[in-house]
């Protein structure tokens, strides 16, 4: 989106500050930016219903409602905007508030620490995407039944679609991961967000997951055929793999296939490493022995412990986009990010960092040995035939 399009909150008490902040946004092409010296009147403008702000910039250190507060209220108040924040505290200090705004549910951008730099500001901006409220999206959509789901899966309506996962060594295309989005004859695209919760309240998670799986190996084969050997990663829930009959169904389905195991990835989130679950650890050992890859998605947000997460034969680590965007120009989180790589060099795992949105990101992330990389940088999700001429396109640039 043209920033020229935006409208920007700055909320500063340092009169210069803020309008170094002003001066900052007004030099990269901002028209519409409103001041506040403290929270109270920052949360008066993001109040009125004639004003609508795209992005806050906030201080946390200001008099009267500081910026912890403020972000409290925001997040209360479901604001649709996104925040930065703009602070010379502490770097740990910074990090427990990034934390929180991300619990409160709030967009977060990421940090500028004082004193702020254009170079900075920009590559925060880069990463702004406009939020689509929930209540909208969702309002024309009916409550779906047993049978609506019991019919998509039939007609097979549940398709993948593929973001390519790219080494940042020499540019090759290494595997993508498979989106699932529910193509309703009526109601169009349908998010998981609206359907996983249904399908596994219905008991009908394995049986998408398997359709899933059957798409998905379809494309890989066309995808190789085309000269394009690469594999294909796809989420299962703790609730199909906590079955071991359908981790035997897979290894059964591969081998009628004219494709190797180790170009399908499973991929798992690191909360279910916490899980104690015989079956589940079970299917994960069966598949990984027989040569399937294992990722662990989402590093980083879950609660587990190294201990507990090495209980899962994974093979790749998937980095968590809150530690990936903005880790360039915020310590704190370099210092996380440089962590959880080292734990992958340390293990001999391969390492994919996810939500990769900037030549920055790309740039910061090959300096630090990152093995792949994951994002809208480098392509979007798409159709599983339209990936390998996409591939062909990507090759030309290295």
């Amino acid at each position: 989106m043209d920033i020229t399009d935006l409208r920007f909150l700055v909320a500063e008490d340092d009169d210069f500050q803020r309008r170094w902040l002003t001066i900052m946004l007004s030099n990269l092409g901002a028209k519409n930016i409103v001041e506040a010296a403290d929270g109270l009147a920052a949360l008066q403008v993001l109040q009125d219903k004639n004003t609508s702000i795209d992005i806050s910039l906030i201080d946390l250190n200001m008099p009267g409602m500081d910026g912890i507060e403020l972000i409290r209220h925001i997040a209360k108040e479901n604001h649709p905007g996104s925040i930065i924040l703009a602070s010379a505290l502490d770097r740990s200090l910074l990090f427990s508030v990034e934390t929180m705004s991300k619990a409160y549910g709030v967009d977060l951008l990421g940090t500028i620490e004082k004193p702020a730099t254009p170079e900075a500001l920009t590559a925060l901006l880069k990463s702004y995407h406009p939020r689509v409220d929930k209540h909208d999206a969702t309002a024309k959509l009916p409550s779906f039944t047993f049978a609506d789901i019991h019919r998509g899966l039939l007609n097979r309506e549940f398709d993948p679609r593929f973001q390519p996962k790219v080494d940042l060594a020499n540019g090759q295309v290494k595997g993508a991961e498979a989106f699932t989005c529910w193509n309703h004859p009526e109601f169009g695209a349908v998010s998981p967000s609206t359907f996983i919760p249904l399908l596994e309240e219905f008991g009908e998670m394995e049986a998408f997951a398997f359709q899933v799986i059957e798409k998905s190996i379809a494309a890989c084969i066309d995808w190789h055929q085309h000269g394009h050997p690469i594999a294909v990663s796809i989420n299962l829930s703790p609730t199909c793999l906590s079955n071991p009959e359908f981790a035997d169904r897979i290894i059964d389905f591969i081998a009628t296939q004219d494709i190797e195991p180790q170009y399908l990835i499973i991929e798992v989130t690191e909360s279910s490493a916490i899980t104690n679950l015989p079956y589940f650890l079970e299917s994960l050992a069966r598949l990984r022995m027989k040569g399937f890859g294992i990722s662990v998605d989402d590093y980083g947000t879950g609660h587990s412990s190294l201990q507990q997460l090495l209980r899962i034969p994974f093979s790749e680590l998937k980095i968590d986009r809150s530690f990936v965007a903005g880790a360039s120009v915020n310590p704190a989180l370099e210092t996380v990010l440089s962590a959880s790589l080292e734990v992958c060099r340390k293990l001999n795992k391969q390492s994919v960092a996810v939500g990769v949105e900037t030549q920055q990101d790309w740039d910061f992330l090959r300096k630090l040995g990152c093995t792949y990389a994951q994002g809208y940088y480098i392509a979007k999700p798409m159709d599983g035939k339209t990936l390998p001429l996409w591939m062909d396109e990507w090759s030309q640039f290295f």
